[in-house]
């Protein structure tokens, strides 16, 4: 596999050129207190090289050694330890982190920059930051004072890791019947007992402690979700002075044995009468949990691309390389037996696809990161609610279209190689085998299809789909005039036009068909991504036309033309989706349950 180089000027085109952060963030006070332009340049600069040096190394060694289970004791493969020392000296579990407790108060925007980075170079390593990132998101956003102070420090800094214990054998997507109990104890404590499944980092040999937060239910709440509520549980108790102290009665009953990221710990997790505190209000448990899924399921959505970045670029070196055959428009490479590869037009389909999708899904994910900072660091009232409105119908779609996407084209990017993509010593099939879980874990991606269409759509009428429209219409209008973007702006305003008249379709045929939201769902969010994906593509090109007379790098150029690729080959798809759904449920649903 080619060695990892962090695409750090795509990264600062978007941000910079695209989303202008230096404006937004003098427009946004509280960000502006920790960081800025130049700050964010140092940053990305030392995650890329950190990501490339440090724990893109450990990514193969690790897929083939794996965690270990030992008697409850996990191992993580040779030289993560040492690596995840050096990672936290850095402060990066901290990076989006409260400053009042130690964090470094990072956008979303520069964070999911990194994450990008750190997941291109491992998924398996950076899954572990990845979850204590997301369980101080919860922490400091319900726990008490006392508990912040107790707990974030330690997380900040990476001497405490996190874990997030919902799932349970019998409860994946409906948690309503999760069977985990929290008794009351006279110290204002609670024993939690239950058993959880698959909990990333539930168990390893990197941190000092490990913070579970555990889904349970009181002896007395009400049934389904709104009787389930939050607890913290240490793996080790934690002193008044800050100490460790005596374990908890929290055991790792084994790990899973995995198709992919096999050096990340997937535990089964058992509390036996563990001590725990109560995070939030009692039987407001989910609430507190989405406060980090908006960022965790971006987060994945993320991983999707990052495992694609890694695969393309070792497939644009193995097709650069690799001769055979020679070009159909005439002998490119006479001193050479063939020409590379690169000159068939097929091997240029699957990397301009790859290419395409991979810059789209870095603007998107850092649009859907913009919003989630807009509504964290806004001090106006109306501009947080649109924000808010924002990330919740947009979260979906970075989950699930990533991650979709993210499969493809590193299965374009195994392909590429031919039968040695195939062959492990290449690093492809790891690829595919690593982000296969993106599109599972957080939240399936049929569950963010239904999530999208059923509750960000139909449930209010269509009013979040609106704030979307409205913001493309507005676009489109504004550069209607500019003759130059019209190759751009004109497919735009047809895909948004077909996307606001499938989904006024779907809206009128809940009310007489049960499964007119099931039936449309996935297409519908693939719909909705491959338009916001032209979105992201035409305010791109806007900015690479005006800048690539004169260029001489090529930068503007290139985004210019895998900007036309995608309007003229990858949008289309939209035509077809849209079909589909109008198609309705009818057929779907003909076939009665025995005759499958």
């Amino acid at each position: 596999m080619a060695d990892y180089s962090a695409p750090l000027r795509d990264m600062q085109f978007v941000l910079k050129e695209v989303f202008e952060v230096g404006k937004l963030w003098e427009s946004l006070p509280k960000a502006q207190e920790s960081v800025d332009v130049e700050t964010a340049d140092a940053i990305l600069e030392e995650a890329g090289k950190i990501s490339a040096s440090l724990i893109a190394p450990l990514n193969r060694s690790g897929d083939e050694e794996g965690c270990q289970w030992n008697d409850g004791v996990v191992t993580t493969p040779a030289g993560f330890r040492e690596a995840y020392q050096t990672f936290i000296e850095g402060g990066w579990c901290g990076l989006g982190g409260n400053p009042e407790f130690g964090g470094m108060g990072m956008p979303k925007m520069i964070g999911a920059q990194v994450e990008e980075m750190v997941q291109s170079a491992n998924i398996s390593f950076g899954l572990y930051p990845m979850l204590t990132s997301g369980a101080c998101l919860a922490l400091d956003s319900h726990a008490t004072q006392e508990l912040k102070e107790k707990y974030l420090p330690n997380m900040y800094s990476g001497v405490w890791a996190g874990s997030m214990c919902l799932t349970e054998p019998h409860s994946g997507t409906d948690l309503g019947i999760i069977r985990t109990k929290a008794e009351p104890q006279t110290d204002g404590s609670y024993s939690v007992t239950g058993t959880k499944i698959f909990i990333t980092g539930g168990e390893h040999d990197l941190s000092d402690n490990i913070i579970h937060l555990v889904l349970a239910k009181l002896p007395d709440a009400p049934a389904g979700p709104k009787g389930i509520s939050l607890f913290l549980v240490p793996k080790i108790m934690v002193n008044d002075d800050g100490s460790l102290g005596e374990r908890n009665a929290v055991s790792c009953g084994s790990i899973e044995h995995k198709m992919g990221i096999k050096a990340s710990a997937t535990c089964v997790m058992n509390f036996d009468g563990a001590k725990g505190w109560l995070v939030g209000e009692l039987n407001k448990g989910l609430a507190c949990m989405f406060t980090m899924m908006n960022y965790e399921r971006l987060g994945v959505g993320v991983q999707g691309l990052a495992a694609a970045e890694r695969s393309y670029q070792s497939a644009v070196e193995y097709a650069r390389d690799r001769i055979q055959g020679r070009s159909p428009s005439g002998v490119a490479a006479p001193e050479k037996a063939a020409d590379p590869i690169i000159v068939h037009p097929d091997v240029r389909r699957m990397l301009m696809n790859i290419r395409a999708l991979n810059e789209g899904s870095r603007a998107f994910s850092t649009y859907v990161a913009k919003y989630l900072d807009i509504a964290k660091f806004s001090e106006d009232a109306a501009q947080k609610q649109h924000a808010d409105a924002m990330v919740a119908l947009l979260t979906p779609v970075a989950k699930a279209f990533l991650t979709d996407r993210g499969l493809e084209s590193t299965v374009n990017g195994q392909q590429v190689f031919g039968g040695h993509g195939y062959i492990r010593e290449w690093g492809q099939e790891q690829l595919v085998r690593d982000v296969r879980i993106a599109q599972i874990y957080e939240g399936t991606n049929g569950i963010q299809a239904l999530d999208l269409m059923g509750r960000k759509i139909a449930a209010n009428g269509g009013k979040f789909f609106e704030l979307f429209a409205n913001e493309v219409a507005d676009f489109i209008e504004a550069n209607r005039d500019q003759e130059d973007l019209l190759e751009f702006v004109e497919p735009l305003a047809a895909s948004i036009e077909r996307l606001s008249d499938v989904t006024e379709y779907v809206l009128e045929t809940v009310s007489g068909d049960p499964n007119a939201v099931g039936a449309a769902s996935v297409e519908y969010l693939d719909l909705f991504g491959y338009v916001a994906f032209g979105y992201m593509w035409a305010m791109m090109a806007k900015i690479a036309k005006s800048k690539a007379e004169g260029d001489t790098s090529g930068f503007y150029d290139a985004k210019l033309k895998t900007a036309r690729y995608y309007f003229s080959r990858l949008l289309p798809r939209a035509v077809a989706l849209a079909e589909s759904i109008k198609s309705g449920s009818e057929d779907m649903m003909a076939l009665s349950a025995d005759q499958f």
